[in-house]
């Protein structure tokens, strides 16, 4: 049960900093806790966890804490601006990914006592990060292309722009979702995991997106609250 509530808990946690972060800093804001989302996430997807009956990967609530920015992009700033999160998404994990290689490169000092755990941790970086980058690119840009597709088709038949949102943000999400899912964990563990253990952290990873995905609908609204009623402060 503990692992249950944590996980409900980081939920919370996430998005709620999600929306501070917006609040605060605007759409700058959102791109901080892009870059934040990608580096933590890429880190925490290392730890496997137990909870509510199935064995799942961390990582997949901050991972999707990144769709739950572009669709808040989309909804409030426009379709430019979220692409622009996406490409810097990508920026943050290359340049993780460069310096985190770069450190391993150093001899450790005979006092030194993290170079050990690092390397443990890190050795690992270039795999997951490829992984990351063909799961990321494909199913973000996707996600923003099918967000306003949906948008436009929704407007196109009921002529009202701002019904809907519950539809486009859901769907896209779910939707792309399964392209990042399929990708990353095939790339990420194939060889690392037997095929029973990776088949069951695809499944628990995209059934758990389907809950943060359901979660965050009230977090768009809640976000484009506050922009129409002037919650966000200007720069």
């Amino acid at each position: 049960m503990k692992n249950e509530l944590l996980l409900l808990g980081s939920v919370i946690l996430i998005y709620g900093t999600v929306l501070v972060a917006y609040r605060l800093f605007r759409k700058n804001g959102l791109y901080v806790m892009t870059a934040i989302a990608t580096i933590l996430a890429n880190i925490e997807v290392l730890l496997l966890v137990d909870g509510f009956g199935m064995e799942q990967t961390l990582g997949n609530v901050m991972f999707a804490s990144t769709y739950l920015i572009t669709d808040i992009l989309s909804e409030n700033e426009g379709k430019k601006e979220a692409t622009k999160a996406v490409w810097l998404g990508v920026f943050t994990s290359v340049v993780m990914l460069l310096f985190t290689q770069y450190w391993m490169l150093y001899e450790p000092a005979s006092t030194d006592w993290a170079s050990e755990h690092i390397r443990a941790i890190f050795s690992t970086t270039p795999r997951l990060l490829l992984a990351s980058f063909l799961g990321y690119i494909v199913s973000q840009r996707f996600d923003v292309w099918l967000y306003h597709k949906l948008w436009d088709y929704t407007t196109k038949k009921t002529g009202e722009r701002k019904g809907f949102l519950w539809l486009r943000n859901n769907l896209a999400t779910l939707i792309s979702q399964i392209v990042n899912t399929v990708i990353f964990t095939t790339v990420a563990f194939a060889g690392w995991y037997d095929t029973k253990t990776l088949l069951s952290v695809m499944m628990s990873s995209y059934v758990v997106y389907i809950f943060t995905s359901l979660l965050d609908t009230p977090a768009v609204y809640l976000a484009r609250w506050m922009k129409r009623n002037g919650k966000i402060r200007e720069s």
